[in-house]
């Protein structure tokens, strides 16, 4: 009986540092996870507003669709690559080439900075004078680990994806109100210096994964 073997197929993708990823060939690589989360989203879905301009179903559209597209900028303005909409958010990564130099952090910081104060500013003046929609809050989740870049899915539906512990803990810690949490991994791994402009400023747990408030000195 002849056997075939399966063609390695190559897809292109926008995870950092992988512009393209082969079948049966994953690769591992050091990465900040950045999730960010609309909050409260399904509430949104059930609840309606009689001065709104638009329907439950598409308020949360017009939401998603705004975070989305103002998120996808600030990724790109920071070198890393948003690789995942989730319906109420997104998942981004910044590939760390450096662990004793992660210039990634600032990045990552960076841009979850820009999308808590200007994009959200943005993004609630167009819905609110466009669709009389209320204010949006976002959560944001940093995270670090080893993740694997690899290839899921089957024939003529294949997807890039990475796979790792700082997907899972910054989906965790996307929770907050307006602000951003990142994992202990993160913390330890974050350049310090006397002159430093953040702070971790208070310890929760998010379910089961540990985080800490990033803030800006005063």
């Amino acid at each position: 009986m002849r056997t075939f073997a399966a063609e390695a197929v190559t897809v292109p993708t926008k995870i950092p540092g992988y512009p393209f990823i082969s079948s049966g060939k994953p690769e591992v690589a050091n990465f900040i996870a950045f999730i960010l989360d609309i909050r409260k989203s399904t509430d949104h879905l059930l609840t309606a507003i009689s001065s709104a301009k638009a329907s439950q179903l598409e308020r949360v559209l017009y939401e998603t669709t705004a975070i989305n597209t103002a998120g996808a900028l600030v990724i790109g303005n920071y070198n890393g690559g948003l690789t995942e909409y989730l319906g109420d958010g997104f998942l981004a990564l910044f590939k760390v080439e450096d662990e004793k130099s992660p210039s990634e952090v600032y990045d990552a910081h960076n841009a979850a900075q820009d999308c808590i104060n200007s994009a959200l500013d943005v993004v609630n003046e167009i819905i609110s004078e466009r669709y009389s929609l209320p204010k949006l809050a976002i959560g944001i989740g940093l995270a670090y680990s080893k993740a694997i870049v690899t290839i899921v899915g089957i024939e003529n539906n294949l997807h890039p994806k990475a796979i790792g512990e700082c997907v899972y803990r910054a989906s965790k810690l996307s929770g907050g109100y307006n602000e951003i949490n990142v994992d202990l991994k993160l913390k330890n791994l974050w350049p310090t210096s006397k002159d430093g402009k953040i702070r971790f400023n208070l310890y929760r747990k998010f379910y089961d994964v540990d985080g800490y408030l990033l803030e800006k000195k005063d």
